[in-house]
């Protein structure tokens, strides 16, 4: 059996940075289960947040995410990243991310719910796939260890601590690799709905591996359907950035009509949870399955040259953006909860970390403000291998948690991939109800008791992604409110004595 000091399991920005870092204090393994650079890292087109600007300061910038997070931001997590957002994008020019300039000096958009431009980007509207491939690209050139195609299948946890993991290899053989230090970064579980912006890897991997070995779950209520992916015959959920409504896009609906002053003061830039209702309201309003995002006022040279990514896949579906409104509906697209961490990363597992998407530091709360994950990524990353070098052997204070429900026999469709993503669209999605989340609960229990034991990749990434489903509908039916991306129409409103997080954890861990 191999041993190294970290083993990461990721390779997107959370956990190639990691392994950069990482290498200076010992071995380093990353784990990936699709080729380096298959991530929701490289789909990121929004860009990265950080207070730079001569009118921005950390301040400001916490105080933009405390209110986006809608009353349950971990304030103490937020000031973390805002306070050490400047010195990350520090590092990530110093590893060579080509962000655009201005005239010498980093450009800066302006996105929703912030209130100044802080948002920076690499080629236009290709951020995320930027910073991802100059980091792979180090991580390559750096000699350390990676191994593609292989599928965590388990956490070892000896003796209470995190000592290594199972996983399984690309010709189906069985690996095991023993480990100082695990670090989880291997992102959401956005496949878990039928139409999302993630790509096929995002499986929820790590939170449902992180809860099965003792660890605690948080905030799976909190799901963020990003408003604008594109809806085009033909055309996978392609994401439309916020950043085309920050340079002046206009929310239409079939009719022409533009609606978003009537649902918000802040318009097209309002919260993305209320950007998103308001057009599903739209599109039930005019029966139809999309809306219309308009840059066609806009000059055509400015919307190809700024977002090049976004131009040139509409025109290749055949879609001129600069000439023609486009149709645009929401999709799943980030998983604000996660596994349960402190601020250092440390879960309540000892030995075991994380960061990225898969982690839930409380730092975006009920709904994540804008350009706030990539940002995550690099900070938590960091003090994660900080703590293990300064303080290693700690875990996160367990709080006070729930047992998920034990898996139950009872009527269900049978369980496939797409019956548990339409499930989860129709009755766990952007608005939700009551019965809609029993009915769902009760489905997903039956599925999950009449589950054989996964022999495949297919098979392990299902159970994943039940796992996941599980959390996220039962924490919606126990939190009988709404608050940031959690509505619920039978309680539309948010309530004081709801503000406060739900924790899980398997029973007996």
């Amino acid at each position: 059996m191999e041993s190294f000091d970290y083993v990461i399991v990721g390779s997107g920005i959370a956990g190639l940075y990691a392994a950069l870092l990482a290498r200076e204090h010992g071995s380093v393994l990353v784990l990936t289960k699709g080729s380096i650079d298959e991530c929701n890292t490289r789909w990121a087109q929004g860009g990265i947040a950080a207070p730079i600007g001569p009118q921005d300061s950390p301040e400001l910038h916490l105080q933009d995410t405390l209110a986006a997070g809608a009353g349950l931001v971990d304030e103490a997590a937020a000031r973390v990243l805002s306070q050490e957002a400047a010195d990350r994008i520090r590092d990530l020019v110093a590893l060579g991310v080509p962000f655009d300039t201005v005239e010498g000096e980093v450009a800066l958009s302006k996105e929703g719910a912030h209130s100044v431009p802080r948002v920076m980007h690499a080629g236009g509207d290709s951020t995320g796939a930027h910073i991802e491939t100059t980091l792979a690209q180090a991580v390559l050139r750096a000699g350390i260890a990676v191994r593609e195609h292989c599928l965590v299948t388990e956490i070892v946890v000896d003796g209470g601590v995190a000592a290594g993991l199972r996983a399984l290899a690309p010709q189906g053989e069985r690996l095991e690799v023993a480990c100082r230090f695990l670090v989880l970064a291997s992102g959401g579980a956005g496949q878990m709905y039928r139409i999302t912006t993630n790509p096929p890897v995002a499986t929820g991997d790590g939170i449902a591996l992180a809860f099965r070995a003792g660890a605690q779950v948080m905030d799976m209520e909190f799901f963020q359907f990003h408003p604008t992916a594109l809806r085009w015959p033909g055309a996978r959920p392609f994401l439309i950035s916020e950043a085309l409504r920050g340079e002046g896009g206009v929310l239409r609906n079939v009719r022409g009509e533009r609606f978003m002053p009537h649902y918000d003061r802040r318009a097209e830039l309002a919260p993305r949870d209320v950007v998103a209702r308001a057009i599903v309201a739209e599109m039930a309003a005019t029966g139809a399955d999309h809306v219309l995002l308009d840059v066609t006022h806009l000059p055509p040279e400015r919307i190809a040259s700024r977002f090049p990514q976004i131009y040139r896949f509409c025109l290749g579906v055949g879609l001129d953006i600069t000439r023609q409104p486009i149709p645009v509906a929401p999709a799943a697209h980030y998983t604000i909860g996660g596994v349960r961490t402190s601020v250092w990363g440390e879960t309540t597992l000892p030995g075991l970390y994380a960061c990225g998407e898969c982690a839930c530091t409380g730092v975006h709360g009920a709904n994540r403000l804008a350009s706030n994950s990539l940002l995550e990524t690099v900070v938590f990353a960091k003090r994660v291998v900080r703590r293990t070098v300064e303080s290693p052997g700690r875990a996160a204070p367990p709080a006070e948690a729930l047992p998920l429900p034990p898996p139950v026999a009872g009527e269900a469709p049978p369980l496939t991939l797409e019956a548990l993503q339409d499930l989860m669209w129709e009755k766990v999605g952007i608005v939700r109800d009551g019965e809609g989340l029993r009915e769902a609960t009760a489905v997903l229990a039956a599925w999950e008791a009449a589950l054989p034991p996964p022999a495949d990749r297919p098979g392990h990434e299902l159970a994943n992604l039940l796992t996941c489903a599980r959390l996220a509908a039962e924490a919606a039916l126990r939190r009988e409110e709404s608050r940031g991306a959690h509505y619920r129409r039978d309680f539309p409103l948010p309530r004081e004595e709801w503000r406060r997080h739900l924790v899980f954890q398997r029973p007996g861990a």
